[in-house]
């Protein structure tokens, strides 16, 4: 497998360059601080961002200006930082992936923020830490950094069940499958999906054999389930992976048995199964809550059924959701009056008011639970994106560890070698050999002071 140092030489040579302090927050003035912001935002979420630091930029009582720049996407934005790490040229304010900060601060590149939530003049009150949903606030603390605090939420995305309740419904009618609604465990999963592979839906607008359910290959299919059947990828607190654990074992085990009995496939192209799923060929999906607009438009262009969302079936006795998102970030090596000023519009941009602006016009999940009643119009627009943000609560994270792209990479090819009839034990018994190895290596590059 490939084997990625992200920050090779140059980067550990720049690990003494940003110096480490202890900063008193409450004694700095950020008035009159110009700070820049680099996004990944386009078209109509770069319209909405850059109304959120308009509306900051005009109310805040310190007359601190942010400048919000389109930098490319995430991977653009992060060969640029790499290139300016320990120098003052970085952004003060940078979005950013979990593995991708925790690759920034293998040599010291971002600000705590630690210090900054718990200060008494600035930070943020217990009454609104919260009011965040936990699996958010908790997702930007990084154990391997000895519980640093390197990011802040502004949105998040959650893997959720995409499911036709109409064909549901004539399979419940004809005997079919035993229960009602969308399926809660694995087993009542199994039991439509292979239901509809042999029973095509009545409203398809498109001929051909129907589908039960279409497996996109990536690692987020791979952490929803194993998180689904009650375990995880990643153990914090030993600070390895666990992609071999027996609920991995078990949840891989039911997928591969799911294919050798064709009541699943393979997504066969980019959003096939978000195209199948609009014409009524394929009963469920898993994906991302991000793509509630884009279903909507393929069933309202297709076959125009009655649809929803769900928790992914699991074995536990609540749902335990899949949320991922990139954080904001606060890059060291700038002043602390910057860094200040940086940092209040982290608070705005976080803050109750401006969340429920950027949920409905970016249709991410805000972070806030307090947003929820400034949504009741858009809730009555999607339906399903209110059945899914009450899921929230519910929700985990992927591992915050440097490295993770790479692993991710394994972990999607393990997973197809599991669909095609690889040993599943043997399988992700090597996948987790693997993983630690890369994951060992890029903590070797953390400095020693």
């Amino acid at each position: 497998m490939r084997r990625v140092t992200p920050l090779l030489g140059v980067l550990l040579a720049l690990a003494l360059a940003v110096p480490a302090f202890a900063q008193d927050w409450d004694d700095v003035d950020p008035s009159g601080q110009t700070v820049t912001f680099w996004h990944q935002h386009t078209r109509e979420r770069e319209t909405a961002l850059q109304e959120i630091v308009a509306q900051f930029n005009a109310s805040n009582p310190y007359g601190i200006t942010v400048v919000a720049e389109y930098q490319g996407g995430y991977n653009d934005i992060y060969q640029k930082m790499v290139a300016l790490l320990g120098t003052s040229d970085t952004p003060n304010i940078v979005v950013a992936y979990q593995n991708q900060a925790a690759t920034y601060e293998l040599v010291d590149g971002l600000v705590d923020m630690n210090p900054l939530v718990d200060s008494a003049k600035w930070g943020i009150s217990a009454e609104d830490q919260a009011d965040f949903f936990p699996g958010f606030w908790s997702s930007d603390v990084f154990p391997s950094f000895g519980g640093k605090r390197l990011g802040l939420a502004p949105n998040r995305s959650m893997e959720v069940l995409y499911y036709n309740a109409d064909w549901l419904k004539e399979l419940r009618s004809a005997g079919l499958i035993d229960f009602d609604g969308p399926p809660t465990t694995p087993e009542q999963f199994e039991a439509a999906a292979c239901a509809a592979s042999q029973t095509p839906f009545s409203g398809a607008t498109v001929s051909g054999t129907p589908f039960g359910y279409e497996l996109s290959i990536d690692a987020s299919r791979f952490a929803s389930f194993t998180f689904a059947f009650g375990g995880n990828v990643y153990d914090a607190a030993e600070n390895r992976y666990t992609l071999d654990s027996d609920a991995a074992v078990a949840a891989m085990t039911w997928i591969q048995g799911m294919f050798e009995k064709g009541c699943a496939t393979m997504v066969s192209e980019a959003y096939g199964d978000q195209t199948d799923f609009g014409n009524g060929r394929l009963l469920f999906a898993v994906s991302s809550s991000s793509g509630l607009p884009f279903y909507q438009t393929a069933i309202d262009s297709g076959a125009g059924f009655d649809w929803n969302v769900a928790a992914i079936p699991h074995t536990t006795a609540e749902p335990v959701m899949n949320i991922y998102g990139a954080s904001v970030s606060l890059p060291a090596g700038h002043s602390a009056e910057s860094t200040l000023a940086a940092w209040l519009f982290l608070k705005y941009y976080t803050g109750t008011e401006a969340q429920t602006e950027w949920a409905i016009a970016s249709q991410y999940f805000p972070v806030r639970q307090s947003v929820a009643a400034g949504l009741g119009e858009f809730f009555d627009s999607l339906p399903p994106f209110k059945t899914a943000f009450e899921l929230l609560p519910y929700g985990i994270a992927e591992p915050n560890v440097p490295g993770y792209d790479p692993v991710r990479e394994s972990i999607a090819s393990a997973l197809a070698a599991i669909t095609d009839g690889d040993d599943v034990a043997n399988t992700l018994e090597l996948l987790n050999g693997e993983a630690n190895l890369i994951l060992d290596d890029q903590l070797s590059q953390l400095p020693t002071n």
